[in-house]
């Protein structure tokens, strides 16, 4: 998630309050470390029962405002909502039982993300694998931690996770505030962009940070934009276009459905053809990003898991498509769109100049899905701290915080950045970082908003009502 805000917000934005994020982050890693070791002696001193109280209403109100996703989005809000609801309880219940189901939980799902992330790691081999399989083998050991009883015998459970998440967030926003102040040190000469997509996929060449990139994307600090619009760009409106063909979407004939593995992974036909999907990336300036395979890959079952590994051997010819007229007359129309008002044209063209010097493709790790994902992050770098030109203050960094689609797009990245970029997950991915680019009302006011209304054409409905009931008294009486 790091990555992703800083990513967001840009580097400029982050550096002016970089002093602020020091002492919060400091702050909450004192205090998630200090809570971690308090509930280790078995005598806990934090108010557990109103952390559960807030537990519940944060799951309540993104159970209320799930439905506003779509995808892959909603059912990420519903199993988030879900989780904290379910948390919260076990909290409130108390006594051994609760504290033991939630021990039992945690650990699973410590458990489950560790092996996935060593199995991908191990298998896939992208760069940097080492290092998240390390990271996969804490998780697993976290997992025994919660798994046995000692030292509280399951007591701790709730504070050893709040103690954990304060001192993993307090140890990130202290991450990103040394590593954007330490910009101000580069020479001027020597001064260079963050890698803002410094993942286990990184591309160095996603962002640039120039003083004719920030020019071209400034516009006046007056200007009168609104700060968030109701729905998506309207069909004549400038804005860039993510196209992707689903898997189902784009077989051939009628594709044999599996929960899952047709949205995220291949779809196979009645004919037995495998369809993977594809993506693609449009903007209004005239740039299209379609990357395919030069020479065809050899996907039999047998050489599956070679070709998986995102390693040199596997890298093949690539060829990048003219246009998006041209690609979908050779197969079909795009099965879905995305569309962002706010990027940056500047900075797509500069990631767009560099990255098509390489023609190398990878199933693995610079496939047409990973292409489009990183255009898209050089196209929205900054948009958020920086909307369409203006400092929006503090209050653009608090509402991507608690954006339920910055946990979405995070945890979407995750699992692209540990496995691989698919057609599926750059879908959900756009989606979840439209409604942070282009900043919208938050789901609970639009639902508030659609309740009052509803209410008020209730309203006006029963005063037609009296008043067609007082007519015809009227008329009954004058006859």
């Amino acid at each position: 998630m790091v990555q992703l805000i800083m990513l967001l917000l840009g580097v400029e934005y982050l550096r002016k309050r970089w002093r602020t994020l020091f002492v919060v982050g400091l702050v909450w890693l004192v205090t998630g470390v200090g809570l971690f070791l308090d509930a280790l002696d078995n005598a806990i001193y934090f108010p557990m029962q109103l952390l559960a109280y807030l537990l519940l209403a944060e799951g309540l109100a993104t159970l209320a405002v799930a439905w506003t996703g779509a995808g892959g989005q909603r059912v990420l809000r519903y199993v988030k909502g879900a989780a904290v609801v379910l948390a919260a309880a076990l909290i409130l219940a108390g006594h051994h039982h609760g504290n033991f189901v939630l021990s039992m939980i945690f650990g699973t799902l410590f458990l489950a993300d560790g092996l996935l992330q060593a199995a991908s790691a191990y298998v896939v081999r992208y760069p940097r694998w080492r290092v998240v399989l390390a990271l996969a083998v804490i998780e697993i050991l976290l997992a025994i931690f919660f798994f046995q009883p000692y030292p509280t015998h399951y007591v701790g459970t709730a504070p050893y996770c709040l103690g954990l998440g304060l001192a993993f967030g307090g140890w990130n926003l202290l991450w990103i505030a040394l590593r954007v102040r330490s910009l101000r040190r580069l020479p001027e000469e020597r001064k260079r962009t963050l890698r803002l997509s410094d993942d286990v996929i990184a591309d160095h060449t996603i962002a640039s940070k120039s003083a004719a990139a920030r020019a071209a994307t400034a516009t006046a600090a007056d200007a009168d934009t609104p700060f968030d619009w109701d729905g998506p760009p309207a069909p004549d409106e400038k804005a860039l276009t993510v196209h992707v063909w689903t898997p189902v979407g784009s077989a051939r004939t009628q594709a044999q459905r599996a929960l899952i593995v047709d949205r995220y992974i291949a779809a196979v036909d009645a004919n037995g053809v495998i369809s993977t999907g594809h993506a693609a990336l449009e903007s209004p300036e005239g740039i299209y990003i379609s990357l395919y395979p030069g020479v065809e890959i050899d996907r039999s079952p047998d050489e599956f898991g070679r070709i998986l590994r995102a390693t040199r051997e596997n890298d093949v010819p690539g060829v990048f498509q003219p246009d998006y007229a041209t690609e979908s007359k050779a197969w079909c129309e795009s099965t879905t769109k995305v569309r962002i008002r706010n990027y940056s044209p500047a900075r797509l063209h500069e990631f767009w100049d560099a990255y098509r010097q390489d023609l190398t493709y990878n199933l693995t790790y610079r496939n047409c899905s990973s292409t489009v994902s990183n255009a898209l992050e050089a196209a929205l770098e900054g948009s958020v701290g920086n909307f369409h030109g203006r400092d929006t203050g503090w209050r653009a960094f608090w509402r991507l915080i608690v954006t339920p689609e910055l946990w979405v797009a995070a945890q979407l990245r995750k699992r692209a950045a540990t496995m691989a970029w698919t057609p599926g997950l750059t879908l959900d991915y756009a989606r979840a970082l439209s409604m942070l680019a282009d900043p919208r009302p938050f789901g609970w006011l639009k639902m508030a908003r659609l309740a009052l209304r509803r209410m008020m054409r209730t309203r006006r409905g029963w005063r037609q009502e009296a008043v067609d009931a007082a007519d015809a008294r009227a008329g009954r009486a004058s006859s």
